[in-house]
């Protein structure tokens, strides 16, 4: 297996950056939205054989360190009672969010059982690359996940979830107990299926005021990070400032957003391992202009425990030759 990946999430030193992309197999591709014709998003998600066609595209065509399987956050949401579809021009809708706190007790599906097409996904993936690249799978996190549930869609500034921490923080609470043990438990199936990195995108916490974030999110992130036998990348946006706040979790790498400058990162996270971050906007710019603002960031992140990766995901609207730029900058790149 090529562990660079898993070798640079564990802290160690690396001959170059790994390098993958959030969203890598997304609209961005000319091939993804030639099946995306044919099938609806959640058609694509759980047809195995639609899954693993997409999860390929990265690596077809820009051989990437990790590949990352192509699924969805609120797939989770599936064996927990809620029903959710993906609406033109507004995205995810849950068609029964959670309403009030009696509202919480539903009929529930063992995990593995609702949701095996992750797992004959994963089993396909690792017959086709395991050898080559690493798998790279992952997770909502407890809060962005409420967020959904609450409000039925994506909301703004996620009011929402949190008028409904304060109206009734009980039920808030066991909301993201209920979201933190099925995590942690998609994880370990995720894992048991052969992905050898996971990531959390618990990417709407950060909205919480620090100290709401350290009551109801840190516990809940190391829970999860504790459980699950593979390295880990926590992500959260908007917590620069706050970095201290994700390593609390103790994940072995701390995803970072384009709003944190990576040499102020490494010297507030002593050892721990970083992943990112450059500003999805720079591929955009012309070839020698992401090549000099990648290699800036790699330098600035040093040869220990570094993936190489954007600040959020590919925009679709990126031309495919601006992350391939990216890619093989890393790839070019040597200590």
């Amino acid at each position: 297996m090529s562990d660079l990946l898993v070798r640079a999430a564990r802290g160690e030193r690396t001959e170059r950056p790994p390098v993958w992309l959030m969203r890598q197999a997304g609209r961005h591709i000319p091939e993804y939205r030639e099946i995306r014709e044919t099938h609806s998003f959640v058609e694509a998600v759980t047809d195995p054989d639609v899954a693993e066609r997409i999860t390929l595209l990265p690596w077809e065509r820009y051989r990437p360190d990790g590949l990352v399987m192509f699924s969805d956050i609120l797939t989770i949401l599936e064996p927990l009672g809620f029903q959710y579809h993906i609406e033109s021009g507004v995205g995810p809708v849950i068609e029964n969010p959670v309403s009030g706190p009696d509202d919480l007790d539903r009929a529930r599906e063992p995990i593995p059982e609702r949701l095996d097409y992750v797992g004959d996904l994963l089993d396909r993936l690792d017959d086709r690359v395991g050898d080559r690249t690493s798998l790279i799978g992952f997770a909502g996190g407890p809060f962005t996940l409420a967020s959904y549930a609450i409000a039925g869609e994506p909301s703004r500034n996620h009011l929402p979830a949190r008028k409904f921490r304060l109206q009734h923080p009980e039920a808030f609470e066991r909301l993201l107990d209920l979201f933190t043990e099925a995590v942690a438990e998609f994880l370990q199936y995720q894992v048991a299926h052969g992905t050898d990195v996971v990531q959390l995108f618990d990417t709407y916490a950060g909205v919480l005021p620090p100290a709401d974030y350290e009551r109801h999110i840190v516990p809940r992130h190391r829970e999860i990070v504790a459980a699950v036998d593979a390295p880990t990348i926590l992500f959260v946006r908007n917590m620069n400032g706050r970095l201290e706040q994700l390593a609390a979790a103790d994940p072995d790498v701390a995803g970072l957003d384009w709003t944190v400058e990576m040499s102020d990162a490494r010297e507030r996270l002593g050892d721990l391992g970083v992943q990112g971050n450059l500003d999805p906007s720079v591929l955009f710019a012309d070839r020698e202009t992401i090549r000099e603002r990648t290699r800036e960031i790699i330098e600035a992140a040093g040869p220990r425990g570094h993936v190489l990766n954007l600040g959020h995901g590919v925009d679709r609207e990126t031309p495919v030759e601006s992350v391939q730029t990216f890619v093989e900058t890393a790839k070019n790149f040597q200590w």
